[in-house]
């Protein structure tokens, strides 16, 4: 059985090479291990030990206690809005094609998305 603690680790783990753009078989390389085990941090399945996510962190540049944000709200109802919004690939997809778009035309979809916010 997962520990919730090792499947929020391992999200972050996810998370984090999403965001800088680095594949698992990149981030292995860097760490020293095979890819399917960092498949198997990411899931949960396997628990990262102390010095393994030390050489994580290094790899992805964050401090180690990137992995343990947003712990304490886990256990806490859920919330319109997920404490852990870009944990989420939608929502990364999201921002990086927010941020994609010219800074004038994305003001404007701001706008609109804060108007159409109000009326839901």
């Amino acid at each position: 059985m997962t520990h919730p603690v090792d499947v929020h680790v391992g999200k972050r783990i996810r998370h984090r090479r999403w965001l800088v753009g680095m594949t698992q078989q990149q981030l292995a390389e860097k760490v020293g291990i095979k890819f399917q085990q960092i498949q198997k941090y990411e899931t949960g399945a396997n628990r990262v030990s102390a010095s393994r996510l030390w050489d994580i962190a290094d790899a992805l540049d964050v401090a180690v206690s990137f992995f343990f944000e947003g712990l304490e709200t886990e256990a806490r109802p859920k919330e319109a809005v997920p404490s852990d919004i870009l944990g989420d690939k939608e929502a990364l997809d999201l921002v990086r094609s927010y941020y994609s778009i010219p800074e004038h035309q994305r003001r404007r979809l701001f706008e609109l998305a804060r108007v159409l916010s109000d009326v839901a």
